[in-house]
């Protein structure tokens, strides 16, 4: 068994750390090539927060965005496939754009990637009826691909799940087998235990590839809903509505306890009041529930400051644009993108979230600087996060999707990464020492961020104790 398939949460926390990052750069023009990057994250070493590697893909206009490992930990709910030299060594990487998959071999050499196969668009249409690939997760029947769209020429059909095989890499076909209710899709993620899946919903890709329509958005037209499915038979058996003005539910982020029944879905805006918010869901008896357990509210502004979109509502609302939650779930993190904030809450209770730690960085008023560049003004926000799997380092990056970075930050967002060090009872400072930006990534803006050996938001975990 690959030593990076962990049994449990404890396991994974006591593994050696990463020393390298995987990093997505993007394009915005079309004009140059996206690629997979390697950073270098191991403290003394002479490259230390640099770019070390560096592969092209092949096409144009992809938009590499969201991407994931081919096999993780929940290997060990494999019962029935061929586990035979199964390993945590390709990533799937879609390009949520261009429809097209890239698988890249880790294995020989981790500082550099390797493009062994693409998939086109043309054949995750044929097989699964599904474009606009957004998230990959490593599941127990395959690498399961969530969808914005549907198939050729029905784009703003239902979005969904596609599943791959873990070692050719083909499209078998769609997961679900009775779709309910569900049409936008986002995330998707389970309680493998609990045989449960859930869903969240951002909208069909025309109300999302030239940015966020105002209209739609005014008019409660985004999702706000999460959905529960049986995992093991692709059937959907529950809709959780947040609320219709709680606009874009995105991430969710289930317990990595894998007896627990709750995590959290973070959501974008409320057309009530401009704030964002975390809902928790958790199993009441045999239903599911969601409760609103943190709010961010809007920070007014002087509209002459603001973009174009903003302009009317004198105020800069948070948008929470992810989450992510620590192996031990001890810390739930959130990136407020618009505003420039980064929060850290303890959730050791999780009803009951409280904020222990914040840091500023970018935003569409303040472009808050790194300490490491303090005269320098950055634009974008926090965005994507990852988590080291003992808790102590949080990385993230600033772009959020080509067209909603230009609707928000009309003079450009650059790119640029930081690495935040974790104080065990909650807080965080920035580490100096680790700033790759501007033309470290040759022009391209970055997005999500994989860790070497795993990281808090890839894995689930099938036990509690080691010797089960």
């Amino acid at each position: 068994m690959d030593p990076t398939f962990y049994r449990t949460a404890a396991d994974a926390i006591a593994a050696p750390p990463e020393e390298v990052a995987y990093l997505v750069a993007f394009d915005r023009a079309g004009q140059k090539n996206d690629a997979m990057t390697v950073i270098d994250v191991k403290p003394g070493s002479k490259t230390y927060g640099r770019v070390v590697g560096w592969t092209d893909t092949p096409a144009l206009g992809d938009e590499l965005h969201h991407f994931g490992w081919n096999a993780c930990s929940s290997a060990y709910k494999h019962e029935g496939h061929n586990m035979h030299g199964l390993q945590r060594r390709y990533l799937l990487v879609p390009g949520l754009r261009s429809s097209n998959i890239y698988v890249f071999d880790m294995g020989p050499d981790p500082r550099s990637p390797k493009l062994v196969k693409t998939i086109d668009r043309k054949t995750l249409s044929k097989m699964a009826s599904y474009s606009r690939p957004h998230t990959a997760h490593c599941g127990p029947d395959g690498v399961f691909l969530t969808c914005l769209g549907g198939a050729e020429g029905d784009d703003d059909g239902p979005g969904g799940v596609a599943l791959l095989d873990h070692h050719t890499f083909d499209v078998v076909g769609a997961w679900e087998t009775e779709r309910g209710p569900q049409h936008f899709h986002y995330d998707a993620w389970w309680h493998l235990n609990q045989n449960v899946l859930i869903s969240s919903e951002w909208g069909s890709p025309s109300m999302i590839e030239k940015g966020m329509v105002p209209e739609l958005l005014l008019g409660n037209k985004y999702g706000h809903a999460i959905h529960f499915w049986d995992l093991a038979a692709g059937k959907h058996f529950q809709r959780v509505d947040l609320g219709e003005e709680h606009q874009m539910a995105l991430e969710v982020r289930p317990s990595h306890d894998p007896e627990a029944t709750w995590g959290f879905v973070g959501v974008v805006i409320s057309t009530k009041d401009l704030s964002a918010a975390v809902f928790r869901w958790f199993r009441e008896g045999d239903t599911w529930k969601a409760a609103k357990v943190i709010s961010i509210p809007a920070e007014p502004a002087d509209p002459d400051l603001l973009p174009p979109a903003l302009k009317p509502f004198r105020a800069v609302p948070p948008f929470i644009t992810d989450i992510d939650l620590s192996v031990d779930d001890k810390f739930l993190y959130v990136s407020c993108w618009a505003t420039g904030d980064f929060k850290q809450y303890d959730v050791s209770d999780p009803a009951y979230p409280v904020e222990v730690g914040s840091v500023r960085i970018g935003g569409i008023i303040s472009r808050a600087a790194h300490p490491a560049k303090p005269d320098m003004p950055l634009a974008g926000g926090p965005q994507m996060i990852e988590i080291s799997r003992d808790g102590k380092r949080v990385y993230f990056t600033n772009s959020l999707y080509g067209s909603w970075d230009d609707q928000f930050y009309p003079d450009g967002v650059g790119a640029w990464m930081v690495k935040l060090d974790v104080n065990p009872d909650g807080g965080m400072t920035f580490d100096k020492d680790f700033f790759p930006h501007g033309e470290e990534f040759r022009g391209l803006r970055v997005h999500q961020i994989r860790l070497q050996g795993g990281d808090a938001s890839t894995d689930s975990y099938c036990y509690r104790q080691s010797d089960v």
